[in-house]
């Protein structure tokens, strides 16, 4: 088992609900490839990266929203800024990035739910 689903079990084993993100689709040049993951821990830290820079902000900042309300979202993230001396993160890509919930609690209900 990889050290991402290592520590996503660890944070189920602690209680914690943590919001997990998954870049799903990708067009032009992006610094990530589709499938890869980011943790989002309720107190903003993370464990992975789905590209890092102001994007990689912004989909944490939408799982602190999932994690809030438990409602999963897709975040486009826009790398296609006109590059300047100021510039951080522009590849020239979009990328595609779905954040969901896992938290122990959530599995408990959908398995009752199911039977």
């Amino acid at each position: 088992m990889s050290t991402f689903y290592h520590q996503l079990q660890s944070f189920l084993d602690e209680g914690l609900a943590v919001a997990v993100a998954t870049i799903t689709s990708t067009k032009g040049s992006v610094p990530r490839s589709v499938g890869a993951k980011m943790i989002i821990h309720p107190y903003g830290r993370h464990v992975g990266t789905v590209g890092g820079g102001c994007g990689e902000a912004d989909v944490i900042r939408t799982a602190l929203d999932v994690l809030a309300d438990g409602a999963p979202r897709i975040v486009t993230v826009e790398l296609t800024d006109e590059i300047t001396m100021e510039s951080q993160g522009v590849c020239g890509g979009t990328m595609q990035v779905f954040i969901e919930r896992f938290a122990v609690a959530d599995a408990a209900g959908a398995a009752r739910s199911s039977a």
